[in-house]
């Protein structure tokens, strides 16, 4: 048998149809909300959204041009390095001074660092030691390439330097541990040999032969001449690291 439908009250009904209108009326109110929001606000998010892609599309085309600006460069360094191999000085000058002006501060510092070499090779000591200054002192490049312009600007003009100058000048790079301890330490002691200081000038020569970073002929060199000055390299207790070589050669002054 079918069943007879239960009839719905009459506040069961209201309810319902309360509730639809107020979703009808939350809908009509959320629609017209939005349609206020984007036509005040809707152009300015389109132009957000447009910028914004143009700017990301800008970088990752600065990106590749910079990568490809790089590989260029190398490129030329290469050309300019073999050129001088094959005693074409004129043309790796040439190469040189246009990388010289690079964006990369890396190219660029190498660059003037070579430019610098050949004047030194070719015994034009004061323009080598001018450019190996500009480099030094050029804070837009990194680091290592100026201790780099440092370390050659003062071997160039060691001989026509006062030894404390030299002392003063090395003092940053003579530092057990330094990248350029080997020879910023070895020109140290020898400014001090210079100054009749042996007894300072002998524990940086030891140092500089127990350091297995250091090249071994500069190492080899270091402990003949350590032992000259009556101290054993091998028998030199271990310094703490980053000691300055300096800080215990004015010890040693000081006693």
């Amino acid at each position: 048998m079918a069943l007879t439908p239960t009839p719905q009250s009459p506040e069961k009904d209201r309810s319902l149809t309360d509730e639809a209108f107020l979703r009808e009326v939350d809908d009509a109110v959320r629609a017209g909300d939005l349609e206020k929001f984007w036509k005040s606000y809707g152009r300015w998010l389109l132009a957000a959204v447009v910028i914004g892609l143009m700017a990301f599309g800008g970088w990752i085309y600065w990106q590749n041009q910079q990568q490809a600006a790089a590989d260029a460069n190398g490129e030329k360094f290469i050309a300019a390095v073999e050129k001088l191999d094959n005693n074409d000085e004129k043309g790796a000058l040439a190469d040189l001074a246009l990388l010289a002006k690079a964006d990369q501060p890396g190219y660029r510092a190498m660059a003037q660092i070579m430019i610098a070499n050949v004047a030194a090779k070719n015994d034009n000591v004061k323009k080598a030691v001018a450019d190996y200054a500009k480099v030094a002192a050029d804070n837009s490049l990194p680091q290592s390439f100026r201790d780099m312009a440092l370390i050659r600007q003062t071997a160039a003009e060691f001989d026509t330097m006062a030894p404390q100058a030299i002392v003063d000048r090395l003092k940053p790079l003579s530092k057990p541990g330094h990248a350029w301890f080997g020879s910023a330490g070895e020109m140290t002691a020898m400014a001090y040999m210079k100054m009749g200081k042996d007894n300072l000038a002998g524990p940086i020569f030891a140092q500089i032969a127990k350091q297995e970073d250091v090249p071994e002929t500069l190492r080899s060199r270091a402990q003949q001449m350590a032992g000259s000055l009556g101290v054993d390299a091998v028998q030199l207790n271990d310094k703490p690291a980053g000691a300055s070589a300096n800080a215990d050669a004015d010890k040693g002054s000081a006693k």
